[in-house]
């Protein structure tokens, strides 16, 4: 749906998910390629009663997967209004999002205040550096209704 979508007019891939769509197709091979190798050790680590193969297939492509998860997080919507932007439950929604996040927080480059954050010396410097800039954001901070907010 989605992906159908940016694949139908590339030009938009920005608006939808923050990136390009050339960013987007080379951030699909990095973590295909992450995804099998995860599988791949996964699988020898596994001790097999059955063949592989068995079990429900998955609805979303890896491609797919990896799109609902940057669309959540550029957009920010509910995880049922995901799932029926991409097809699939709530719940598949939420437990792919979940899924892609390691995989991608390991492909992608982190914040300076992650790298910094393991060495206090250097978050000291980079704090310091920070404060002596005046940072503007412009941003407009918007509601989304969540059903656990009324409990």
């Amino acid at each position: 749906m989605v992906f159908d979508y940016i694949e139908k007019y590339p030009h938009r891939t920005k608006q939808i998910l923050g990136i390009s769509y050339e960013q987007l197709h080379s951030l699909l091979r990095c973590a295909e390629k992450r995804y099998q190798e995860i599988k791949v050790k996964q699988e020898s680590q596994k001790i097999r009663i059955n063949a592989s193969g068995g079990g429900r297939p998955t609805k979303l492509s890896i491609s797919e997967q990896v799109c609902l998860c940057l669309y959540y997080l550029r957009q920010m919507p509910t995880f049922q209004v995901l799932g029926m932007m991409f097809g699939v439950s709530k719940t598949e929604a939420n437990d792919t999002f979940h899924d892609w996040i390691p995989i991608l927080r390991d492909i992608l480059p982190s914040s300076l205040l992650e790298q910094v954050s393991k060495n206090e010396s250097d978050l000291l410097f980079v704090q310091e550096v920070l404060t002596n800039f005046r940072l503007l954001v412009d941003s407009l901070e918007q509601p989304i209704y969540r059903h656990s907010d009324q409990k």
